[in-house]
């Protein structure tokens, strides 16, 4: 019965025995323990800091990203631009020299042909006053009295002139 019922002494001792144990725990066993939660907190807390620091620095990485590639894409558009531009100035510059060394070798042709056609002018005239000459000389040398003779010498020197 003496455990259901415990005596003084029974609870004296267990109580000291209680608060010995607890003093020893105390010194011994509740600073590193709660040094080891305490670090163990720390050390969550520095780990969160830190992911949220990673998380924000891996927005700004994205924003910069996207900021940079959006730039990259404007100077494409431009230099695509610009080469078009280019690329039309060059078409045009050559359509326009093009045109000018048409109208000049349009021209030297018409000139060309100018001075052919003048040149062949004067050759027909020569070619017609020299065989006006030679018409008249050999009308001349006949005998001018009989002008049948003169008639027919004539109608057969222009049938002559006018096959050849």
């Amino acid at each position: 019965m003496e455990l259901i019922t415990p005596g003084f002494g029974l609870v004296f001792w267990t109580a000291i025995t209680f608060l010995f144990l607890l003093l020893i725990l105390r010194k011994f066993a509740w600073k590193p323990i709660l040094g080891a939660v305490e670090d163990r907190e720390e050390g969550i807390k520095s780990a969160l800091a830190s992911a949220e620091n990673a998380r924000k620095e891996m927005e700004n990485l994205k924003a910069d990203n996207e900021r940079i590639l959006n730039e990259a894409r404007a100077e494409r558009e431009a230099m695509l631009k610009e080469a078009r531009e280019i690329k039309a100035k060059m078409i045009a510059d050559a359509k326009g020299e093009a045109q000018t060394q048409a109208a000049k070798m349009i021209e030297q042709a018409q000139t060309a042909i100018e001075s052919e056609k003048k040149a062949a002018m004067a050759e027909l005239r020569n070619q017609v006053a020299s065989l006006s000459v030679d018409i008249a000389e050999k009308v001349v040398r006949e005998e001018l009295s009989n002008k049948d003779k003169q008639l027919k010498l004539v109608e057969s020197m222009l049938s002559e002139a006018t096959l050849n």
